[in-house]
């Protein structure tokens, strides 16, 4: 039995929350391993919508262990609204069922304040984040001077600890023009929460170890995509974490041989939320199109997704990246009556040809797709559960794209229930 990490292929919300429910049904653990309740995972289960940010998304299955790993950072606040949401539907969570890493870096409201304070300033690069306070905490993390959620279980030392945070938040705040953050009112609020998050705190790397010799089978899931990576995304357009299928290592504990097969989730056509390079991008009615037939709203933040056509250059370099044994195709579905489709099969900047899209902000602004068009199909390929229920044309498209990004498609999603899947080749059983 193999262990298994996902991770998005393209710039995030290509439905890895779907594949990993479906998936966890094979996993005795979910694992989520970086990111924060900036990503949203949509699951449909018996007709049930469940929306999940920080939880991992195996959480909603009966048996299945939910670990926050210590490469996530944490908001408590929203994860007990988020507990307690999930809990109005039925589900509870509780210190059997969800283990927080003890190592895992927290997010507090100053870092929230920061993140807004950056976005709305009239200078600078517009990233486009979510305003949640991802990157300042996973700043302070790097800095040093970041609050742990072991912390909350050692008040005693924990107001010293905020202390050394403000000397640097104030410094920034005042930079801003706003006001100071007052130490002994953000201790107040860490005290009142931390009785509610201290019971899920857990020496996860050990739990883990003894899970994985104690035979059960581990799902590692991953935030965002590959292409939001902070080493290797559109820099600097990109999240503040690593979301290539290394960091599974990292951010839970485990080495790098508790990963066995890397599935890469990768949408039938493109979308990207926020700022940066998108070369496929549509501003037509065939962009208008796409996005209302595929929803595509951002879980968390309801913004609307840009949408485009398949990049095939740029998926093929994002597997490679992160060591892609085999994709989910998602989303196939919302191409059915579509005409021809089109895909990117390379880039053409100032004069010249390329089939990867290069590391420089001022070349991936300018890189114009070099298009293969294919004839699409009328019939639907909805609630398809086998080969024999998709229209031709359908099948010939799935086959151009594994050849076009030299990698095997394992599974083909065919809508948002959970069931609703072609399987070729079982993660787990690779």
């Amino acid at each position: 039995m193999a262990d298994v990490a996902v991770v998005g292929a393209q710039w995030g919300d290509e439905g890895k929350g779907k594949i990993v429910d479906w998936l966890s049904a094979r996993a005795d653990v979910v694992v989520r391993f970086q990111g924060g309740h900036n990503a949203g995972h949509t699951l449909v289960i018996d007709g049930a919508v469940y929306k999940l940010s920080l939880l991992p998304s195996g959480v909603v299955r009966k048996g299945c262990l939910g670990v926050i790993g210590s490469g996530v950072v944490v908001d408590p606040f929203a994860l007990l609204a988020e507990i307690d949401r999930i809990k109005e539907q039925g589900v509870e969570i509780t210190p059997e069922n969800l283990y927080i890493a003890e190592n895992a870096s927290l997010i507090l409201p100053v870092h929230q304040e920061l993140d807004a304070l950056r976005e709305g300033a009239a200078a600078g690069v517009k990233i486009g984040t979510t305003k949640r306070g991802i990157g300042p905490a996973y700043e302070d993390k790097a800095g040093r001077r970041g609050l742990r959620v072991i912390d909350l279980a050692d008040l005693s030392s924990l107001k010293g600890k905020i202390e050394n945070l403000l000397v640097h938040h104030n410094a920034l705040r005042r930079g801003f023009g706003v006001d100071d953050i007052d130490a002994d009112a953000l201790f107040q609020t860490l005290s009142a929460v931390a009785p509610k998050i201290a019971p899920f705190a857990k020496p996860v790397w050990r739990e883990l170890d003894e899970a994985r010799k104690a035979g059960k089978r581990i799902l590692f899931e991953g935030a965002q995509g590959v292409l939001l990576d902070v080493d290797h995304g559109t820099y600097p357009y990109v999240t503040s974490s690593n979301t290539v299928a290394g960091q599974a290592a990292t951010g839970s504990g485990l080495g790098p041989r508790a990963v066995n097969y890397v599935l890469g989730i990768v949408k039938a056509y493109t979308t990207r939320v926020g700022e940066g390079p998108f070369p496929t991008e549509l501003h037509d009615d065939t962009g208008k199109r796409l996005g209302e037939r595929g929803h595509e709203f951002g879980t968390v933040t309801g913004r609307q997704r840009r949408c485009g056509w398949f990049d095939a250059c740029l998926v093929r370099q994002s597997l490679k990246i992160a060591g892609v044994d085999g994709i989910a195709l998602t989303k196939l579905d919302v191409l059915d009556g579509f005409d021809e489709l089109k895909v990117c099969v390379g880039y053409r900047i100032d004069g010249e040809d390329f089939d990867y899209l290069p590391a420089g902000a001022h070349r991936q602004a300018a890189a114009e797709p070099i298009y293969e068009t294919m004839e699409g199909w009328s019939g639907s390929s909805e609630r398809a559960r086998s080969w024999a229920d998709l229209p031709a044309q359908a099948v010939k498209y799935v086959r151009r794209i594994e050849e076009l990004i030299e990698t095997p498609v394992a599974l083909v999603s065919t809508s948002p229930e959970r069931d609703d899947v072609i399987l070729m080749r079982d993660p787990f059983q690779d």
